[in-house]
């Protein structure tokens, strides 16, 4: 279901669909994409930038170059040959997808600049929602921290129980991760650009169930951890249970109690966190960082 089109700022909009089929939802990208491109060339218009953001039914997706050797297992679960770059991954209920479709030329980013931008935003928001909602669960979750990495796109979360002891006074997001632990990986990435626009995007798991990854080698790595937000800070627990209008008016009241009793995030604070976060370096209210070492 495709809700109606939100305006983030005078060049970017926002559209949710939720319990998507993955090639309708690629078929519509393209589309949506072509035709931007083609208005840009015909006519010289620019068109609004857009951020899908997608709650997709499950699906094994596999990368324009990707190799069949890393599904290890065929389940019932479809397996989709897609046109992005990467190798195979799965997205499902419980996982963040937000589709990019940019126009880098007319924001004046390089594809590097975008690959970053969409790490640094999945950074920021891992780690303030790390260090604001850390589960009680977890005790080490305060020496957590989230990172990009130049050798393998995507954001990873890392231990820094040693470097954290010797240098309390510097933020974790700022000790090198040379000495941490890497605990494995959080968010995907994975884009295409066709005539200077993009499409396809990232994957962050917030309280997905990670043994759909099982069977496959993550992004081409094999042995690769997957982690998911909902082991490291305190998350309200996803219904998909199917209720009256009356039930879910009082589900959500409860959530909302019981939220700000326990101090509990839900996806959607999540996916807005990160929706606002992108807005402001579509803008050009936030800079890039230095990118994260080789």
């Amino acid at each position: 279901m495709q809700n109606t089109a939100q305006p983030l700022n005078e060049m970017l909009v926002s559209k949710s669909l939720s319990a998507a089929d993955y090639v309708p939802t690629l078929d519509a990208m393209l589309s949506r994409t072509l035709a931007r491109i083609a208005l840009k060339k015909e006519q010289g218009l620019r068109t609004p930038d857009e951020l899908w953001i997608v709650d997709h039914n499950d699906v094994y997706t596999l990368g324009q170059a990707g190799k069949e050797e890393h599904i290890l297992q065929r389940t019932n679960t479809p397996i989709i040959k897609t046109d992005r770059g990467g190798q195979v991954t799965w997205h499902g209920h419980g996982q963040l997808v937000i589709y990019w479709l940019f126009d880098l030329e007319s924001l004046g980013w390089s594809v590097r600049n975008m690959v970053s931008h969409a790490e640094q935003a999945i950074e920021d928001v891992v780690n303030d929602c790390l260090k604001s909602h850390a589960s009680n669960s977890v005790n080490t979750s305060a020496d957590i921290s989230a990172h990009a990495r130049r050798d393998a796109p995507g954001v990873y979360l890392y231990s820094h129980l040693n470097t954290a002891s010797n240098d309390k006074a510097q933020p974790l997001t700022e000790l090198p991760i040379d000495d941490a632990i890497m605990l494995g990986k959080i968010a995907s990435l994975g884009f295409k650009i066709k005539h200077g626009f993009s499409y396809h995007g990232v994957a962050i798991n917030l309280d997905c169930d990670l043994s759909a990854f099982n069977a496959i080698n993550p992004c081409g790595y094999a042995g690769m951890q997957m982690l998911r937000l909902a082991d490291f800070v305190a998350m309200d627990e996803q219904t998909q249970d199917e209720q009256t209008a009356d039930e879910q008016l009082a589900a959500q009241v409860a959530e909302k109690s019981m939220t700000a009793m326990t101090n509990c995030l839900s996806y959607e604070q999540v996916t807005q966190k990160l929706i606002d976060n992108i807005a402001k370096r579509h803008a050009g209210h936030i800079q890039l960082r230095a990118l994260a070492p080789k």
